[in-house]
């Protein structure tokens, strides 16, 4: 717990809590003394205090963000992509206790997982040392300048195509798979959009949020010719 605790940057007066916050529910069920639920309610409780941090955030950016800018943008940060990002740079996967019917399942890198046991780490910190130390760990980790210029980067292509498309009534956008490639643990996918059913372009990415970008970037660049 030291160790991870010196990763998170903040140190438990009341460890159980962090316990909690890494408990998957097959752990939980079965009959360990030190588990009695699992992380699921600290992840409700955390998702509440991310959301309303990234909206602080956003709401007090300079120069100030539209509405909609910042709604996209609060999507992007916090989003199961960019939260499992976090784990693996704490390397939360590490310390997850699982029960024995998971553990040779593959849940212990499960980007859902791992993304959600975020959350609850954030719950578990602000239960723990309140509001402020909760900010803190959120600004350090999830909101830090790079996550920011990541998802600025990244994140207008989609909004712009759309913005560009329903400028005509009956206008239909949908993005699909159409391939993945590489190992779990660095997988590139390829994503598609579709204009009226209609493929517009093509893009991929370490991550489907990237891959679904950059096939609207494409998009774009053909109905601007």
């Amino acid at each position: 717990m030291s160790m991870l605790e010196d990763k998170i940057g903040y140190r438990f007066k009341d460890r159980s809590l962090l316990k909690t916050a890494l408990t998957h529910s097959s752990y939980a069920n079965e009959e360990h003394r030190d588990a009695p639920e699992s992380y699921e309610r600290l992840e409700f409780l955390g998702d509440a205090i991310l959301g309303v941090t990234a909206a602080e955030f956003l709401y007090r950016h300079q120069p100030p963000l539209a509405e909609g800018r910042m709604t996209r943008l609060r999507a992007e940060l916090v989003c199961e992509e960019s939260l499992h990002k976090v784990a693996e740079t704490l390397g939360l996967s590490n310390y997850m206790r699982l029960g024995k019917s998971e553990l040779n399942n593959g849940v212990r890198g499960r980007r859902s997982i791992t993304a959600d046991m975020v959350e609850a780490l954030i719950a578990a910190i602000y239960l723990d040392g309140g509001m402020s130390q909760a900010r803190d760990f959120i600004m350090r980790n999830v909101l830090n300048e790079a996550q920011v210029e990541e998802s600025r980067r990244i994140g207008d292509y989609k909004s712009e195509l759309q913005e560009l498309v329903q400028r005509k009534t009956d206008q239909r956008i949908s993005y699909e798979l159409s391939g993945e490639s590489g190992p779990d643990h660095n997988k590139l996918f390829r994503y598609r959009v579709l204009i009226n059913g209609l493929c517009a372009g093509e893009g991929s990415g370490r991550s489907k949020k990237e891959a679904e970008q950059m096939a609207a970037r494409q998009a774009l660049g053909a109905l601007k010719k």
